[in-house]
């Protein structure tokens, strides 16, 4: 496996990664009516790419024929937008590695907090990684009601670490 950033030819294969994620892992916690608001079909390349700015790092996680694992997206503000592995690849690091990698960018662009809005699935992801809790969130998402847990992890004692 290998860490990478984001190419334009990524487009198509993660925003394929995206909608299996959504209605593969988060079909336990997540009912029919919910993953299909918030993933009804694939987006185009051309969706998933007008997303990317320069405001937003992200990383790719590739097997060694350089094809898409999963991704991971940074906002400047610290803020994790998507976090998504193949449904076949979860459990088996390819999160681990993507997360560490942005952790460590976080650390050197001296981002002191990081925050995410974490699925049922993600939470316990992010509880590991050290993140704290802040709050339940329910709300309407393409008219059906969801819901996702805000989420922070402080980083300004892993940036003393590696001073």
């Amino acid at each position: 496996m290998q860490i990478r950033p984001y190419t334009a030819q990524d487009a198509s294969a993660l925003a394929a990664i995206f909608h299996e994620a959504v209605h593969g892992p988060a079909s336990q916690a997540y009912s029919a009516a919910q993953r299909r608001a918030w993933s009804p079909a694939p987006a185009s390349a051309e969706q998933f790419a007008s997303r990317i700015s320069e405001e937003r790092q992200v990383w790719v996680a590739t097997d060694a024929e350089d094809r898409p694992l999963g991704f991971i997206e940074l906002e400047a503000d610290g803020h994790i937008d998507r976090f998504y592995c193949r449904p076949d690849v979860a459990g088996t690091g390819v999160g681990a590695a993507l997360y560490r990698t942005l952790e460590e960018a976080a650390v050197e662009r001296g981002i002191r907090q990081l925050r995410v809005e974490a699925s049922e699935a993600a939470r316990r992801f992010f509880e590991k990684q050290g993140f704290v809790t802040d709050a339940r969130r329910e709300f309407p998402y393409n008219g059906v009601e969801i819901h996702n847990y805000a989420m922070h992890k402080d980083l300004s004692r892993a940036a003393s670490e590696r001073s």
